[in-house]
């Protein structure tokens, strides 16, 4: 087990997102250090460049200890063939068909990690894992002090450039052994500045919308099926949705961020606002799900489709209008069925039928690959 483990854990590390990450993290960090200690505030000259590098430094271990705790605590995984206590709390639980098991109360299929997540939000590239229950905490802070410490890291480099370019003259009176600011400095310089400030854009955006789902104690996925809930016509019996997480901003805030760094609960069961019990999320999730069942309709595969995401050989349009979602495409050829939920001029998406209930492959197809089914059929 712990062999699996590690194997595991050595997978999701040894991946592009992670990889990525981390690259951009000490280029932005070391290339701030130079620029601390040969150019900006050498160490040798006073206290100022010590704190410097040493608040950089904090940084550093502040975003690869939440970034780490991200990628191996993991989100915490739903057991396969997990059934609840109670027998009866059945038929308020949505089954998953891969997994052969119900989800819990916020639990959701991530089809890159094929498994059910606690709590799930999304699945994140750049930690190539999904954010769930137990490692929400983690990626909050983690995209919280990559930003803050991609700024003060910009801030060193462009005070570095600057000084250097246009100043270089007090340099030379102050240094001690001064250093020459090369063009090669310069370009490295250029390039790790444009890093930080893509990060500081990018993942401060994402950290902007994770702070708004802590505040409504809710996730992305959530947020869709509040949005469904509100638009869906509902019965007298119904009356107005509420959203059952919503405890109040700060002890929304609490269950995710506190001081023991971890979210409150085990993922299985969760506190409710008044008026709402355990599955009324699910209940109105798997009455969405039979409205978007009732609106399906099969189409009949008549051409053969690889899944490759630019098929040219059925057209310019279907090849220049494909998706903007990294949602799969999925392989379809003649006599397949397809039980499509969505789509758009050119492209479908749907569930395949396959004779084993096990498995479920769903995805993108050419609209031309298909024809719909007649009614009577």
């Amino acid at each position: 087990y712990c062999l699996q483990w590690k194997d595991e854990n050595l997978k999701r590390l040894l991946h592009f997102g992670p990889i990525i990450a981390l690259c951009v993290i000490f280029i932005c960090y070391t290339m701030s250090i130079i620029d601390s200690m040969l150019w900006l505030l050498p160490t040798h000259n006073g206290i100022a460049g010590k704190l410097n590098v040493l608040v950089l430094t904090i940084w550093l271990a502040l975003i690869l200890g939440n970034f780490f705790r991200a990628i191996l605590g993991g989100p915490g995984y739903v057991p396969k063939n997990w059934v609840p206590k109670d027998k009866n709390d059945t038929k308020y639980l949505q089954f998953c068909q891969v997994c052969q098991g119900y989800k819990p109360p916020r639990a959701h299929h991530c089809r890159k990690c094929e498994r059910c997540v606690l709590k799930m939000d999304h699945h994140c590239p750049w930690i190539n894992n999904c954010c769930g229950h137990f490692n929400h905490t983690n990626f909050v802070l983690f995209v919280f002090f990559a930003p803050v410490g991609c700024m003060h890291a910009l801030i060193v480099m462009v005070a570095t450039v600057w000084s250097q370019v246009f100043r270089r003259a007090e340099y030379l009176q102050i240094a001690v052994r001064p250093v020459n600011f090369s063009i090669n400095a310069f370009l490295m310089n250029l390039f790790a500045s444009g890093l930080a400030f893509g990060t500081i854009v990018a993942v401060g955006i994402l950290f902007y919308y994770q702070m708004k789902n802590v505040i409504t104690n809710s996730t992305g996925i959530e947020q869709w099926i509040i949005e469904k809930a509100e638009d869906r016509r509902r019965t007298e019996e119904e009356g107005t949705f509420k959203y059952p997480y919503n405890l109040g901003k700060l002890k929304n805030i609490l269950e995710v961020l506190n001081f023991s760094f971890r979210p409150y609960g085990d993922g299985y069961v969760w506190p409710v606002a008044k008026g709402c019990h355990q599955f009324t999320l699910t209940i109105e999730q798997i009455k969405q799900k039979h409205e978007k069942r009732s609106r399906m309709v099969p189409f009949d595969i008549i051409k053969s489709y690889s899944g490759w995401w630019f098929p040219c050989t059925l057209g310019i349009c279907t090849c220049a209008r494909v998706p903007c979602s990294d949602e799969p495409r999925i392989a379809v050829c003649p006599g397949d069925r397809v039980i499509v939920s969505r789509g758009q001029k050119y492209w479908l998406y749907g569930n395949k039928v396959l004779k084993d209930e096990g498995k479920r492959i769903r995805g993108w197809f050419p609209r031309k690959c298909g024809l719909r089914v007649p009614e009577q059929n």
